[in-house]
């Protein structure tokens, strides 16, 4: 006998936001992010410049002057920040297009921020993109996909 009911899926997993090498968020070269100050993470060596929803959610901050960072609550009720570079608030906003404004409905894949990453390697900055859990109190764990080669919007990098 054929069931009609589908039991729902509820997806707790994050995708990559960028597509490149994934390495844990100790490895950068930043005492803030390096240290977990912020919340756990990861980072991803952007080989496409662009950055997306790795799910779906609201955008609930931006940094509109700088076009450099961005914050989501996803429908899992994580709440992360993605953030382009160390340093490169000191651009203010040069080589960076910033696509979504607080408030925004995204899902995965949305586009959300473009950047120039040998303008950013061209002013001495590290233009690894980050990604950091900053509500980690209220998950038991989060395992993080590290040490990979990613493919935006595809590869699973974290999983609730």
């Amino acid at each position: 006998m054929l069931s009609i009911f589908k039991k729902k899926k509820i997806d707790n997993s994050l995708s990559a936001f960028t597509s490149g090498r994934v390495i844990p968020i100790e490895e950068l070269e930043d005492g803030v992010f390096s240290s977990k100050i912020l919340g756990d993470g990861l980072a991803i060596y952007s080989e496409n410049d662009e950055v997306v929803s790795p799910g779906d959610g609201e955008i609930a901050t931006v940094m509109e002057s700088t076009k450099h960072a961005v914050g989501i609550k996803m429908k899992s009720g994580v709440e992360i920040l993605l953030h382009v570079g160390i340093d490169t608030v000191s651009m203010e906003g040069e080589g960076f297009n910033l696509f979504v404004g607080q408030g925004d409905k995204v899902k995965s894949g949305t586009k959300l921020i473009t950047f120039n990453s040998e303008l950013v390697k061209k002013k001495g900055l590290n233009s690894a993109v980050i990604m950091v859990v900053t509500n980690l109190d209220e998950f038991n764990s989060i395992k993080y996909n590290t040490n990979i080669n990613a493919i935006s919007n595809e590869t699973i990098i974290a999983e609730i």
